[in-house]
């Protein structure tokens, strides 16, 4: 870097417009990828530990081993059945989503106050009823809560996922910043991630709001 250049080159920002917004909507894209189905595969565990508690532990266990997995080390570990591929980065990154996802949902129908089943219950309705308009409703808050924090825990480690040739704002911050020592291209990679993680988590907690108006009525 140049002593006599300045802190944030505005006119190479104004330059890469494009690439820049490119970079962006692959982040956001691999985010929502992982997201969703790291969200129906935490929910359908979830069903299963429910289902049958004893197999809560194994769950848990497993999850929590592939959550301590060095991310690195899981893309090396991915590559030779998946590829250098978008593949590669999404399903890594489920897989680190499922521990979060999981014991929250878990936690979240366990909190379910028992009259509140057994009032349901002597309404008539049926299990799978009981779960879609009873349950489910009650634990919507806490699911939403993990949902935040593995949203927000992705839009972060997506950016590890350049190191295997893939896009997202860690092109800025690894690839064009810090390979090329050009600090304006880290500054904006940061600065886009620590804005998406704020308004991907505004945009949760006000969709949380939206579904269970009733809770913020008690709260009221």
């Amino acid at each position: 870097m140049n002593e006599n250049e300045p802190f944030i080159r505005f006119d190479w920002i104004a330059n890469n417009v494009d690439e820049i917004g490119q970079r962006l909507s692959e982040h956001v894209l691999m985010v929502v990828a992982s997201v969703l189905i790291g969200f129906v595969v935490s929910f359908g565990l979830a069903l299963v530990a429910r289902r049958f508690p004893r197999s809560y532990g194994s769950i848990l266990a497993v999850t929590g081993t592939i959550y301590a997995i060095p991310s690195l080390a899981l893309f090396v570990l991915l590559i030779p059945l998946t590829g250098l591929s978008v593949t590669t980065g999404v399903v890594a990154l489920v897989l680190y989503t499922l521990l979060i996802l999981f014991r929250n949902i878990v936690t979240a129908l366990e909190g379910v106050p028992p009259d509140v089943i057994e009032a349901a219950n002597g309404m008539g309705y049926g299990p799978a009823q009981r779960f879609w308009r009873v349950e489910l409703p009650i634990a919507l808050p806490i699911v939403v809560a993990g949902l935040r924090i593995a949203t927000v825990t992705t839009i972060g480690l997506v950016t590890i996922t350049t190191f295997i040739g893939l896009g997202g704002l860690g092109y800025l911050i690894i690839n064009s910043g810090t390979r090329r020592f050009f600090p304006t291209s880290i500054y904006v990679g940061v600065l886009l991630c620590v804005l998406l993680a704020v308004l991907a988590d505004i945009g949760l907690l006000w969709l949380q709001r939206r579904l269970t108006p009733w809770a913020q009525a008690r709260q009221g």
